[in-house]
Order: structure tokens, then C-alpha cells, then sequence
């Protein structure tokens, strides 16, 4: 057998096309260093070297802004919603409850008071709905 006609088999990775050989070194002073975190946790990139590189050559960097504000009303609002679900669930109950247990008498009496307390409710809601879209509208980007 020829050499030629083995199929040679190549190990480790494949060369780049334009490998970076160059490098540079740069050194930052405290508040220097603490600016240039900053901007590099804004940035949303992974690697400080390519980082550095749209900086210097002036690609667009993408920002990513987290607001805290509005994740934590957020979290805020799924946990009421599912503490509003939990009611309803709850509301189901009791008057199964009520109309099996009680007269009829007794039972009107208790269900208007609920009927009441679900008005309430409802107007809450409301006021969750108008605040939530009032919050969209002034605070949260489209």
C-alpha cells in the first residue's frame, strides 16, 4: 500500500483562517478599572477581549438594562394574580359548602355577604389593571 491511498487522519482543531497573533496590554487604575466593569456588564458580552475590540474599532454595542423596579412589580403582580386565582378556587368551595350545610335562609345571608366581599374584589382588580397599565405606559420600554 501506497501512502496516498491511507486516508490521513487529522488530530486537534481545525487552524483558523485569520488567526489574532497580536496582542496588547493595557493597564486601568482603580476608578478606571471600575468604569470599564461597568460598561462591560452593560454590554451584555461574555468576553472582555471582544468587548474591548468593538470598543476599539467602534461596532455597536448592545446595552441591556435590567430594571429592578419593574421585575420585582412584576413578580409582585404574578403572585397576587395567583393568590386571585387561589380565591376564586376558595369562592367555588364555600358555596358548595354554604348551600349544602345551611337552611336556605341562612345561606342567602352568607351569600350576600360573599357577593358583597366579591364586589370589593373586583373593584380591586380593577384598580391592579388601571395601575399595571399606567406602569407599562410611563415605565416599561416597547
Amino acid at each position: 500500500m501506497t501512502v496516498e491511498s491511507k486516508k490521513v487522519k487529522q488530530i486537534g482543531r481545525k487552524p483558523k483562517a485569520d488567526p489574532a497573533v497580536f496582542r496588547y496590554s493595557v493597564s486601568f487604575n482603580a476608578k478606571e478599572h471600575a468604569e470599564f466593569l461597568s460598561r462591560f456588564e452593560q454590554s451584555g458580552m461574555n468576553v472582555k477581549a471582544h468587548f474591548i475590540t468593538a470598543c476599539i474599532f467602534e461596532r455597536q454595542l448592545k446595552v441591556i438594562k435590567i430594571d429592578k423596579a419593574a421585575m420585582d412589580y412584576y413578580m409582585r403582580l404574578t403572585t397576587f394574580y395567583s393568590q386571585f386565582r387561589a380565591i376564586g378556587v376558595n369562592y367555588n368551595q364555600i358555596t358548595k359548602t354554604i348551600k349544602s350545610t345551611f337552611t336556605e335562609k341562612k345561606a342567602l345571608a352568607f351569600l350576600y355577604k360573599l357577593e358583597n366581599a366579591t364586589r370589593k374584589l373586583v373593584e380591586i382588580n380593577k384598580q391592579i389593571m388601571d395601575l399595571t397599565a399606567e406602569f407599562e405606559q410611563k415605565w416599561l420600554q416597547k
